[in-house]
């Protein structure tokens, strides 16, 4: 029986999934007069929930914010042949997985995220995935990672996180688990 749990992000951590995210968002911020950098993009959206980003670029519009997130989804699938699966890391969560738990807890939205893991063949890898339509409060909240603990009902003392952005290092130290922090695979990407 498995008495410890394994939790890995998903963007920049699993994935290198920057330059698609940042197309995506590129081409639908045009359409509305907003420019966008991939540096930029790298150092100050990448890792974080859009509804915190994205106000930064476009202002306080709700309704042009959701309309501009919903189409970024729509076109996001456009940009997959960009994402670089870490597979030294996927090896690590297949040695793991004998005796760990295995989830992916990302602030990301859900149909991206099992679109993903469907393209690389890798949704079997979880026995739990939880993305931002199961938690309410994003990283760096620790809610995510907490609600993955409770559904395992293990403790943090019996739970490791890999994560690579800035606010999910401090949700993963603020859920009490011990978290390794993984190096992007993105070249540009600063911390």
């Amino acid at each position: 029986m498995k008495n410890k749990l394994a939790i890995f992000d998903l963007d920049g951590t699993l994935f290198d999934t920057v330059p698609a995210n940042f197309a995506a968002y590129e081409r639908v911020l045009r359409k509305y007069g907003f420019s966008l950098n991939e540096a930029y993009f790298a150092k100050h959206c990448n890792g974080r929930y859009y509804k915190d980003f994205l106000p930064e670029i476009i202002g306080s519009d709700p309704e042009l914010l959701e309309r501009i997130h919903q189409e970024k989804i729509a076109c996001y699938p456009d940009f997959f042949p960009k994402i670089r699966e870490n597979r030294a890391l996927f090896s690590l969560l297949e040695a793991l997985s004998p005796t760990y738990h295995i989830a992916l807890v990302s602030t990301a939205a859900k149909k991206s995220v099992y679109e993903i893991l469907e393209l690389f063949h890798r949704k079997d890898c979880f026995e739990l995935i939880l993305t931002q339509a199961e938690v309410p409060r994003k990283k760096p909240a620790p809610d995510g990672f907490l609600m993955a603990m409770e559904h395992f009902s293990l403790s943090p003392e019996q739970t490791i996180i890999f994560e690579d952005s800035p606010e999910g290092i401090a949700a993963a130290k603020a859920s009490g688990a011990q978290c390794f922090v993984i190096p992007s695979i993105a070249p540009y990407y600063i911390m």
